[in-house]
C-alpha cells in the first residue's frame, strides 16, 4: 500500500534501482498507471526478491515504514521425506527436494514460520504454536504431499547464562461448573492463575500465565472437559526461566511386530490391552503404532494372527467377534500423542503413527545408546 502520493520512476539503464512499471485497478481490468495515493492496491513490476514489510522509498528522501513486528516463534517440528514401508504409494509430491521448496514458499509469504534446514532431508519448521504448524501440514496434505512429523518441541533460548522458555497468556471462557477442571488442567501444566472475572449468565473468564510447552494437547483435552462449551486463546508473553518438567504421555504403544493386514481375532484378543486405533482389514508393517497400551511400556504385537482352524466343532463357534470402534487419530490427535521416539506418518489419503526406528530389534539398541 502507498502510505503518499508517490511518482513511479522507470528504469533508466543505468543499473540503479528504480521501478519499472506499475500497475492499478479499474473494476477487474490491471492498468498500468504513473503515480499511487494512499490507499491504493498496485502491483509493482521490475523488482528482485521482496520480503514482507519491505517499503519502496525514494532514493532521495528514503523513509521506510516501521517493519511489521511478529511475535517470535515458540513451537518447532520437525518435517521429513516418508520413509515408511507405504512410502510414495498415493503421494504425489515425496522427495525430500519437493517438501523444501514447498516450505521455503511457505516462509516467503507467512512471516510468522521460520525455516531451519537441519539435513538433506530434514528440516525444523518453528511457528506459532502447534496449530499453525498443524494447518500448514493439512494444507500440504491435501496438495498432495507426502511427509512425516515429529513431536512439536517448544522453541528455547540462552539469556544471563540460564536456559529460558516462551510463556504465553492464556484466556479461558467457560461455564461457571467447569472452573475445577480447567484450574487443575492448566495447574499440572505450570500454569498460574493470574485473572478471574465472573461477568454472571453462568460463565467465568479465566486467565492464566502458562509455559507454551504445557499448551501441547490442551487444546483437545479443554474440549472434552468443558463438553465443547469453553474458548480458548493463547497469546506469547515473553521468556521465563525454564519452569520445570512438565508430566507427558503415561501410557505406552501397541507396535505391529510384523507386516500384513489387521484380523478381527488378533485385534479381540489385543483389546483388553488397551485402545486400538485401526479396525480389521487395516494394512500395517513392522514398526506402526496401531493402538495404544494401558501399561507405561510398548508393547510389539501380532495384528495379523489369525484363528487355527481344526476338524472339532465347537458350540460357540459360529458367533461373531464384536469389537469396539477404534479410536480415529486425526492429525490434531496424532501430533498431540506422539512421543520423543515416535512420528506421524503424513499422506493425502492417511494418517498414521510410527516408531522412528520400525525393527522391533533394533529399538532397545538404539534407546540405551540414546540414554
Amino acid at each position: 500500500h502507498a502510505n503518499r502520493t508517490v511518482g513511479i520512476a522507470r528504469a533508466d539503464g543505468l543499473g540503479r534501482a528504480k521501478v519499472g512499471v506499475v500497475y492499478s485497478h479499474e473494476g477487474l481490468d490491471r492498468v498500468e498507471v504513473e503515480s499511487a495515493i494512499a490507499g491504493d492496491i498496485v502491483a509493482l513490476a521490475g523488482l528482485g526478491e521482496v520480503a514482507i514489510g519491505d517499503s519502496l522509498v525514494d532514493p532521495d528522501d528514503p523513509r521506510p515504514l516501521k517493519r511489521i513486528a511478529v511475535d517470535e516463534p515458540t513451537m518447532a517440528m520437525v518435517f521429513s521425506a516418508n520413509n515408511s514401508p507405504f512410502g510414495g504409494r498415493d503421494g504425489q509430491y515425496v522427495t525430500a527436494r519437493q517438501i523444501r521448496a514447498r516450505l521455503e514458499k511457505e516462509a516467503l509469504h507467512n512471516v510468522s514460520i521460520q525455516l531451519e534446514i537441519l539435513g538433506n532431508d530434514a528440516f525444523k519448521v518453528m511457528g506459532r504454536g502447534e496449530l499453525q504448524l498443524a494447518i500448514l501440514i493439512e494444507t500440504m496434505r491435501r496438495e498432495g504431499y507426502e511427509l512425516s512429523v515429529s513431536k512439536p518441541e517448544v522453541v528455547t533460548r540462552e539469556i544471563g547464562g540460564r536456559l529460558h522458555e516462551p510463556m504465553e497468556i492464556v484466556q479461558v471462557d467457560c461455564p461457571d461448573e467447569f472452573v475445577g477442571v480447567v484450574t487443575q488442567k492448566l495447574g499440572g501444566r505450570r500454569g498460574q492463575m493470574i485473572e478471574m472475572h465472573n461477568p454472571g449468565h453462568g460463565r467465568v473468564r479465566l486467565a492464566f500465565r502458562v509455559p507454551s510447552r504445557g499448551l501441547i494437547g490442551v487444546r483437545s483435552e479443554f474440549l472434552t472437559d468443558t463438553r465443547g462449551t469453553g474458548i480458548l486463546n493463547h497469546l506469547f508473553d515473553g521468556w521465563e526461566p525454564w519452569q520445570g518438567e512438565i508430566a507427558g504421555r503415561t501410557t505406552g504403544a501397541l507396535v505391529a511386530d510384523r507386516a500384513g493386514r489387521c484380523t478381527t481375532y488378533a485385534l479381540y484378543h489385543l483389546e483388553p490391552r488397551g485402545t486400538l486405533f485401526h479396525g480389521p482389514g487395516t494394512e500395517a508393517y513392522e514398526g506402526m503404532i496401531v493402538g495404544e497400551n494401558a501399561r507405561d511400556n510398548d508393547l510389539d504385537v501380532n495384528v495379523t494372527r489369525e484363528k487355527k482352524l481344526t476338524n472339532m466343532r465347537a458350540s460357540t463357534a459360529d458367533e461373531a467377534l464384536r469389537l469396539a470402534p477404534p479410536r480415529e487419530m486425526t492429525l490434531d490427535r496424532a501430533i498431540e500423542w506422539i512421543d520423543d521416539d515416535e512420528l506421524v506418518e503424513i499422506t493425502p489419503s492417511a494418517i498414521r503413527l510410527r516408531k522412528r526406528v520400525l525393527p522391533s530389534n533394533q529399538r532397545p539398541k538404539t534407546r540405551r545408546a540414546k540414554e
